[in-house]
């Protein structure tokens, strides 16, 4: 059974953004998948699909490893 979990990350602005988000977040054990509506300037949605619940902590340190952080909004 997989879990699809949104997450908000700011600073993302263009195309190179998603894919560095998507190569790191990926690369975490049991990813399935990662989707993104890149919002410019704005608060873009992550969103994860895995075969099993992430941790928010790692799913954080894989985005900010990719050079943008997750927020509360």
């Amino acid at each position: 059974m997989s879990t699809t979990t949104a997450y908000p990350v700011a600073g993302m602005t263009c195309g190179h953004c998603v894919t560095a988000v998507t190569e790191e977040v990926s690369a975490l054990p049991g990813v399935t998948g990662v989707d993104i509506d890149l919002v410019p300037g704005g608060t873009s949605q992550v969103t994860v699909t895995s075969d099993q619940p992430l941790d928010r902590d790692a799913v954080a340190a894989a985005v900010d490893e990719a050079g943008y952080q997750l927020t509360d909004a």
